[in-house]
């Protein structure tokens, strides 16, 4: 089987945009016909989780989630609050009718 060819152009574009030279390689042997070879596939997941995170971090990702935690650890020990009160004014209550 003869050894697939390099698609220059994809690898040179790859490279001009940052891309290391194993993975622009990995990516550049793929002819597109058939299916992509394991290899492709990782390359082209791994840059795609790369670009969801940068996303996420100039979207403000850490900080809204940070903001969110913050509200629900409040929210979650007010409820346990108002909980507690209820409980003690049931106790009162029960033991004026003991009394």
């Amino acid at each position: 089987m003869a050894k697939a060819k390099r698609d220059e152009q994809l690898f040179q574009r790859l490279r001009a945009h940052g891309l290391r030279k194993r993975p622009a390689k990995i990516v550049s042997e793929h002819n597109g016909r058939g299916r992509p070879a394991k290899a492709v596939t990782q390359v082209v997941s791994d840059l795609n989780k790369l670009v969801r995170y940068v996303e996420d971090r100039v979207s403000g990702g850490p900080q809204k989630r940070q903001a969110a935690a913050k509200k629900v650890a409040k929210t979650r020990r007010a409820k346990a609050h108002s909980r507690s009160n209820a409980a003690k004014k049931a106790a009162r209550t029960r033991a004026k009718g003991r009394a």
